[in-house]
Parts: C-alpha cells; structure tokens; sequence
C-alpha cells in the first residue's frame, strides 16, 4: 500500500540467504527420508552436505555484495530493523560453522551405519544446528540471539541421545539437557535485567543505557548491573564450558555419537564464542571492569581443573573433552588481554586475533583427532577408551601419524596451526601486562604435552589387542586429508589466515 512502512526490505532477504537455504535442506531432507529405502539413508547426508555448499554459496554472495558496497563508501550489513548484522565477524563465523558442519557429516555416514541409526533427521538437525549458530553469531537483537542460542541447543540435545538403545548417550543428552534448560533461564534472567534497566533489546542500546547508569554513579556498576552481569556471564560461560560450568561436557561428549562429539567441539564451541564476544564486546564492553576480574578467575580455574582432570582420564573421548576445556581458559586470557587495553592498541587486536584464529585451528585439528576415534569403532567395539587405540601404528599406519599431527598441534607445538593460536594469545598477554597469567598459560601447555604424549606413546609404543587392519570409511578418509591438510598447511603458511582473522575484525 501507498506511504505504508516498509518493515524488510531486499537486502534483509538477502542477508539472510544462508540461513533461509540451510533451512529449506533441512526440511526438504526430512520429507527426502520418507521415500527412501533403507539402503539409500546416505544420499541424506549428499544432501546435507549440498545443503551446505549452497549456504557456503549465499555466503560467499553476501561477501562479494559488501565488498561492492563498501568501494562505494557504504555499508550493506544491517537486516531486519537492525537486530541482525552480518559484518566480517559474522562471516568469518558462518564459514566456521559450515566448515566444521560438513566435517562432521563426511564423519557421520559410516558411523551411523554401524550404530544402526542411520536417519535422515541426524543430517537435518545438523543444519538447523548451524542455522541457530548463525543467528547467535550476527545477532545484533538479544531475542534473536536468545533463540539461535535455543534452536542450537535443542538440536544438539537431540543429537547427543541419537543413539536412542545406547543408554550412555540417553543419559548424557538428559543430563545435558538439564544443565542447559537451567543455564539458558539463568541467562534469559540475566538479558531481561539488561532489557529492564535499558527498554531496549538491542545491543547497542543496552551498551548506551549501561553506560549512562554507570556514569550516573561515579563510573561503577550498581546492584541491579553486577546481578544482570553475572547472570548474562553465568550463561555464557556455561555454554563455551568454563569451570566452574563444565559439568555437562564430559558426560556428553563420551555419551554422544564420536561424529556429534567432534562437531559440539568445534562449531558449537565457535557459536558460543560468538555470542559471548557480541554480547561482551558489543553490549557490555562499558562495564569490562567489572567483568574482566571475573573472566581472569574463571581462566585460571579452567585451565588448572580440565588439565588435572586430563592427566587421569582413560577414556579418549572424556581427555579431549577436559582438554576442549583446557582450550577454553586459554582462549578467555585472550578476552582479559583485549578487555584489559584501550581500543588502538595492540594488545587489543593480538587478544582478538589469538581467539579467532584459536577456533579456526581448533576446528580442523579437533575434529581431526575426533576422526582418528570415531574410525576405532567397529561392530562390536566401541573404540573410544585409550587402550583401543594402542598399537594402532602396526594395525593403521597413516591415521596414527595423522593423529600424532593433531595431537601436536592441540599442544601448541610449532609449526603446526595449533602454535599461532596460543602465540598470540600469549603475545598479547605480555603487551597489556598480564607476565604471571603468559607464565601460567605456558606451565599449563606443558600440563597438555604430557596426555596429549600419552595417547601417542599408546599408539606407537604398546601391542595392540587386534592385530587386523582398522577399515576406515571414505567419508572419514575424507575429513582426515581435510583436516590434516588443514592443521599443516596454516602452520607452514599462516600470513593468510592471520590475514583472514584481521578482516574479520573489520580492520584489515
């Protein structure tokens, strides 16, 4: 109609094209899975995988349209009334996610074959997994944010019990599913104190509003601002798993389909990664006194519990869980390094950079080792305890070489891609003057050499139990010269992904 308000216009449709395919996929591959036989279940995961090449795709659009757009001096990021914008830092995540999405699917067919839980629904929500991670990535809107955070989670609950006659994963993805319902309400508690002492949900307002309350009071947070902060924070860092709020991870990654387990290790670690740095960088960046004190704790506490805790795990899949936790207080001495400086300095862009370049090479060389043990399992072994990757050098040579690789690399040992990650994250904890916490950051990596060392030391050093050839999938083979070439390739050559990493922050 005539003067009526034009609420979306092309370029939301546009900006949302991702989202809105990985969408589609995901329900065109439920109504696929009604028609097709037994035998044919992994032309659902061809699919998928489609699915995502055609988000890729839509990515790839919206970039090449921004570059356009930007030579002109304007700006194409903003969607849907400005609760969504999809930035560099937004496009450097879907890639994330669908990088680590398709990992996870090539790693996926073989494996539910065996399980006998080969079902078209595995592969759709996988992609509406990832369309909850984007939306927690270019949220700009807390209640859009809120439901990527819900839609994410619901279908990684599901996934985590896929296996529905295996009574560890029921009772990882019920006990997993508590612990978030219970986080998420804490968290939900927290953003609408946030949207009560500002009127507005977005991101931008909320920071405004905090600012003003803040300034009103000689510059320090009242009461109502620290219970709306450590609520918003206790969510947060329940959902990248920090300590005190890891409970859940180890229980669900031992009882999650190994596939499931090495993709809530990447891309749904990357998501919350995401939304944590929105919401703290973007909302709350005035109150990052108060909250870098907290953020300092909870990275020592991180790191020192999930080390110890690895050093006695037997199981493989419950040590690169406490080791995924390891990772994290790292990554959050990142954040204290650039919340601890002024915007222009360098200390700022080092922090930023050592945490995005720490989740690009964690996806590949995480979801490489998860590959290695989700190969181990075979009719009627489970393959995920340490003493059934023993030998595995005489029983697969490459993939226990591939192995050694990746685990070097989660060590930080250069020049694999692992190394840059905790360089600058270490590089810019000396910049902003944080000595004591780079010195333990560096005592606690020696921690992670040694059980990292220790599953090498199993396959290269003990007999192993069966002395056959470990058959491995195409798919699995797949993701291993992916993720190999990956883990190499960065450390050789980093420039560019260093590179990529300084334009995701909209500054290179």
């Amino acid at each position: 109609m005539p003067g009526a308000q034009q609420f979306f216009t092309s370029s939301d449709y546009v900006l949302s094209l991702p989202i809105i395919l990985l969408t589609l996929f995901a329900l065109g591959i439920l109504l696929i899975d009604l028609m097709i036989p037994p035998e044919w279940k992994w032309t659902n995961a061809v699919t998928a995988l489609a699915g995502l090449l055609f988000g890729a795709a839509g990515v790839v659009k919206i970039q090449l349209m921004q570059n356009a757009v930007e030579r002109e001096g304007r700006q194409l990021e903003w969607a849907f009334t400005r609760s969504m914008v999809v930035d560099h830092f937004s496009i450097y995540f879907f890639y994330l996610f669908l990088a680590g999405a398709a990992l996870a699917i090539l790693m996926s067919v073989r494996y539910l074959e065996i399980e006998h839980e080969h079902h078209g629904e595995f592969y759709a929500l996988i992609l509406f997994s990832v369309v909850g991670m984007m939306c927690m990535a270019s949220g700009y809107d807390i209640v859009l944010i809120f439901i990527g955070l819900e839609l994410m989670a619901i279908s990684t609950y599901v996934l985590v019990g896929f296996l529905r006659t295996d009574r560890r994963s029921n009772e990882a993805s019920l006990k997993y599913l508590l612990l978030g319902a219970f986080s998420s309400g804490i968290f939900a508690y927290g953003l609408s104190l946030f949207y009560g002492i500002s009127g507005s949900t977005n991101l931008y307002g909320i920071a405004q509003a905090v600012a003003r309350r803040m300034a009103n009071n000689q510059g320090r947070p009242d009461a109502v601002l620290v219970l709306a902060l450590l609520t918003t924070m206790t969510g947060l860092l329940f959902k990248i798993a920090a300590i005190p709020f890891h409970q859940w991870a180890p229980d669900a990654y031992e009882g999650a389909p190994t596939s499931v387990t090495g993709f809530m290790s990447v891309a749904v670690k990357a998501a919350a990664w995401a939304m944590l740095l929105r919401i703290l960088l973007w909302g709350l960046y005035p109150m990052r006194a108060t909250w870098v004190p907290v953020v300092i704790v909870v990275s020592i506490i991180t790191m020192t519990g999930a080390n110890l805790a690895a050093l006695t795990q037997t199981n493989l899949k419950r040590l690169l869980a406490y080791s995924s936790i390891a990772h994290v207080g790292y990554m959050l001495l990142g954040l204290v390094s650039l919340a601890s400086v002024s915007y222009p300095d360098p200390a700022f862009f080092d922090g930023f950079k050592g945490i995005l370049l720490y989740l690009l090479v964690y996806t590949f060389m995480n979801l490489g080792a998860f590959a290695v043990v989700t190969s181990l399992r075979q009719r009627g072994v489970i393959g995920d305890e340490i003493d059934d990757i023993a030998g595995l050098y005489s029983r697969a040579p490459v993939e226990a070489v591939l192995m050694l690789i990746f685990l070097l690399s989660l060590a930080g040992i250069p020049p694999l891609a692992g190394f840059y990650g905790k360089y600058f994250i270490f590089l810019s904890l000396i910049e902003s003057g944080h000595y004591v916490l780079a010195a333990v950051a560096v005592l606690y990596a020696v921690f992670g050499l040694y059980y990292y060392m220790k599953i090498a030391s199993a396959m290269f050093m003990r007999e192993a139990t069966d002395k056959s050839r470990l058959p491995i999938s195409a798919g699995v083979w797949a993701a291993l010269v992916v993720t190999a070439f990956a883990t190499i390739f960065i450390g050789i050559l980093p420039n560019w992904f260093i590179r990529l990493a300084t334009w995701s922050m909209g500054v290179g």
